[in-house]
């Protein structure tokens, strides 16, 4: 799979251990939209999927955390590679700790229906809602969320995804 671009602080030069938490994401465009969860607590979007289990393949993890996330089903013959952005950063909570992520990112069509979401409580308290959204209003947004607990590098790594997904013409 092609690396799209890599998140580097370069700030970790006190971690003495690493943390590893790789994810699988779906991008699923329909009609010049892509399928974005937002979060209405934070107002910020975010590309369904989410972290890969021990012993489970990316394209396994995509399917179940788009499904519970979004409420998707994906066709899994549909399913093809795009990229994957590989970050690195000193743990926001622990200076001796390094936060490293490979999120890999899959274009995929979907079943028409959607299913209820199976939300983990975090995401039920921040309002995780399934959205076809413009692209550009996905970028303008994640780039000036003010207020939230995560890592700004987050919302602009789904910012970057997708000005790369506007800048290949996969909108039009």
């Amino acid at each position: 799979m092609r690396l799209l671009f890599e998140m580097d602080k370069n700030d970790y030069g006190k971690c003495t251990h690493s943390f590893v938490r790789n994810s699988a994401r779906s991008i699923v465009i329909k009609n010049q939209k892509v399928a974005m969860i937002h979060s209405l607590k934070y107002d910020y979007y975010k590309f369904p999927g989410g972290g890969i289990e021990n012993g489970e393949n990316p394209v396994d993890a995509m399917i179940r955390e788009t499904r519970e996330e979004a409420g998707l089903v994906i066709i899994p013959d549909s399913v093809k590679e795009y990229g994957y952005v590989h970050r690195i950063q000193r743990s926001d909570t622990d200076e001796t700790e390094c936060f490293i992520q490979d999120n890999y990112y899959y274009l995929c069509r979907t079943e028409e229906n959607t299913l209820s979401q199976k939300l983990d409580d975090y995401e039920a308290k921040e309002g995780y809602t399934l959205e076809y959204v413009d692209p550009d209003l996905a970028v303008r947004k994640n780039r000036h969320v003010i207020k939230s607990p995560y890592n700004q590098m987050m919302f602009e790594r789904e910012a970057r995804v997708l000005e790369l997904l506007i800048a290949e013409g996969l909108f039009e």
